[in-house]
């Protein structure tokens, strides 16, 4: 079975590498599409993939973008012989991904070499094409994961870490700020105290926005007696409080939202954190970034209906 020919976007994304540096080794080095049919813009054949995809491991190496197109134009079905002191596998540094996709596998490599361009390229593609959950689950979740991993058994990649956070939380943001969005917002985000992870936290932001839920972000490291304040002075419907560490899920900060005065209808202890066997009755623990979601638009389409009910 002979495989489709791929656009740019497509070949961008498997590569891990932004359209616009696809121009330009098309442009200087003649590493283009090669099949076109009359009216329709150039595709990427399979051997110009194979090209490609030398180009990229060579030029990641620290091989020059003119020494790495005149390997990658050796023939594809050739043995290529890289250049003194490129390796094939990054020294050992690829970031495992688990069983997740061409696209993880591309931003994963983007990471690697802190192409932030190819980083926002790939998410913001991700979010306009699967939706906030299916770009967590399914790309973002798998990368950092892999960075984490990699962290543990190296203690390194600290670097990576920090620039694919910043471009995932940059984003969340552009999403956040897109969202249609109406009516008071009845739910407050917050992490725990002394919790400073907040990547799944804006990952939630995010695709409550997207969902039309209006939202209270307070962000990292929020001292219960803070929280407190916040939703006796807000009176929320839903409350989630985000623990990424066992040290930090401390329940008695979850036991402190259910005394409040204007006492939440919910609040949910999310994150790996939290151990369910400790938690107070009537927190509920959500199992993923979707069961979140949902449980939040529930709170807000019983409060619509109650209001609608009042007013009738």
């Amino acid at each position: 079975m002979v495989a489709e020919p791929l656009s740019a976007g497509a070949v961008a994304r498997r590569l891990g590498v932004a359209v616009t540096t696809l121009r330009t080794w098309h442009q200087r080095y003649g590493l283009g599409p090669s099949e076109h049919v009359p009216g329709h813009h150039r595709r990427y054949t399979p051997a110009d993939l194979a090209r490609l995809e030398i180009m990229r491991k060579l030029t990641a190496e620290g091989v020059s973008p003119a020494e790495a197109a005149r390997w990658a134009k050796q023939s594809p079905g050739t043995a290529v012989r890289l250049p003194a002191g490129a390796s094939r596998d990054g020294g050992g540094q690829a970031i495992p991904v688990g069983r997740a996709g061409p696209a993880a596998r591309g931003l994963a490599r983007a990471a690697m070499r802190l192409d932030a361009a190819a980083i926002g390229d790939t998410i913001s593609q991700a979010l306009a094409t699967d939706g906030v959950i299916a770009t967590w689950e399914g790309l973002l979740r798998p990368v950092l994961a892999g960075i984490g991993e990699r962290f543990v058994a190296t203690a390194g990649l600290i670097d990576v870490e920090h620039l694919m956070s910043r471009c995932v939380s940059e984003a969340f943001a552009a999403v956040a700020r897109s969202g249609r969005a109406t009516g008071p917002a009845r739910i407050l985000l917050s992490c725990a105290d002394e919790e400073q992870h907040t990547l799944p936290l804006e990952a939630l932001a995010a695709a409550l926005a997207e969902a039309g839920v209006a939202y209270r972000m307070l962000g990292a490291r929020v001292p219960v007696a803070a929280l407190v304040e916040a939703v006796n002075r807000t009176g929320p419907a839903a409350v989630v409080v985000w623990s990424h560490t066992r040290p930090t899920a401390d329940p008695g900060q979850l036991s402190a939202l259910l005394a409040v005065p204007r006492r939440p209808l919910l609040v949910l202890a999310a994150g790996p954190g939290w151990r369910a066997d400790t938690l107070p009755a009537g927190v509920v623990r959500p199992v993923d970034l979707a069961e979140a979601v949902s449980l939040a638009l529930a709170v807000r389409d019983s409060l619509d209906q109650s209001t609608g009910t009042d007013l009738a």
